[in-house]
């Protein structure tokens, strides 16, 4: 099992990102994911300002996308994040997210072969050659496009990771990435997920692959404070999530429209009341650091192999990465 943090570098800036995640390295986690979002700080530079002031832990986006990104573009900014960080660089790649791309004014059409087309022209460019256009590709058939001002990772190119929620995408991962991140916390989840990995990592012939939990982490010796700061991700959660997937986790429809309905009018006490014991269980790890390390445990053994605490991770921020340090990793 390893380990991996996540930040989103919105409410707290570069500097304090940069201070938590050398925190992170010293509890031995393993991964530091920089989430991607436009109206955010850019994840570029904060990774570029991670890889100066770490020495172990890696590092990547979490997650890039081909519909704001060019392959060229992400592959020769990964090329330059290895450089600088001496060979610990990772990509998180996935399909764009559907609700942002409508205010960019980007249809986001055919997102798994676009993806598909633009790990491809990553790896290949990232591995020194010259891309020639051929008409086979549909988004990126590119005319002799080649990264010449960049040092190039060598023959262990950079790992992908691909984002993946569907069965298409799930699919994608386990045929072309070194490794995913689902955006879960529940092993419920990871019996559906795993085997489509799985069937199709072994059609491609790919032996590894490093299953990745995305989890919305909440930590806190007090109970009620850690799972307190987890009910507002749970809400969003719950409220973005199709009914069978609520169905899964045994939810009350009525009460997910409900919180919907909630966010919607930003009511955050009314959501409060409404999120509860079941939501909170269904879309998050939260509670003292035994609950934590018993959840982490199931997902283990529902056969994920990287857990990434991410947002909110707790009340308290260095105090959370304390205790997963102590307590978890």
């Amino acid at each position: 099992m390893s380990y991996g943090i996540e930040f989103v570098p919105g409410n707290i800036n570069v500097k304090q990102v940069v201070k938590y995640v050398k925190l992170a390295e010293s509890k031995d986690i393993d991964y530091a994911w920089i989430t991607n979002h436009y109206n955010n700080r850019h994840c570029y530079p904060t990774l570029a300002m991670i890889a100066a002031n770490t020495d172990s832990i890696k590092m990547g986006p979490g997650i890039m996308n081909t519909f704001t990104d060019t392959p060229a573009a992400i592959a020769s900014f990964m090329c330059t994040l290895d450089e600088i960080s001496d060979g610990r660089a990772v990509l998180g790649i996935g399909p764009g997210d559907l609700s942002t791309l409508p205010k960019l004014a980007i249809a986001g059409g055919k997102p798994v072969a676009r993806l598909k087309e633009g790990i491809t022209q990553i790896r290949r460019l990232c591995s020194g050659e010259e891309i020639k256009k051929t008409g086979d590709m549909e988004f990126f058939d590119y005319d002799g496009a080649k990264l010449t001002g960049v040092q190039l990772p060598g023959k262990k190119g950079i790992p992908v990771y691909i984002g993946a929620q569907g069965p298409k995408m799930l699919e994608l991962a386990g045929e072309m990435g070194e490794g995913s991140l689902i955006n879960a916390s529940n092993p419920k989840d990871f019996e559906i997920a795993i085997p489509i990995i799985k069937k199709a990592q072994e059609a491609a012939g790919r032996k590894k692959h490093d299953v990745g939990a995305y989890t919305a982490m909440s930590i806190d010796q007090n109970e009620k404070k850690a799972r307190n700061a987890a009910k507002i991700v749970a809400a969003f959660i719950a409220a973005g999530s199709p009914p069978a997937l609520l169905q899964r986790h045994g939810l009350d429809l009525n009460n997910v429209a409900k919180i919907k309905d909630a966010l919607g009018r930003f009511d955050f006490k009314a959501v409060g009341g409404l999120v509860g014991d079941a939501e909170i269980d269904a879309f998050t790890i939260a509670g003292t650091p035994d609950m934590v390390r018993q959840k982490c445990d199931d997902l283990k053994a529902a056969g994920v192999t990287q857990i990434i605490f991410g947002s909110p991770l707790g009340p308290d921020m260095t105090n959370s990465i304390r205790l997963l340090g102590k307590y978890v990793v």
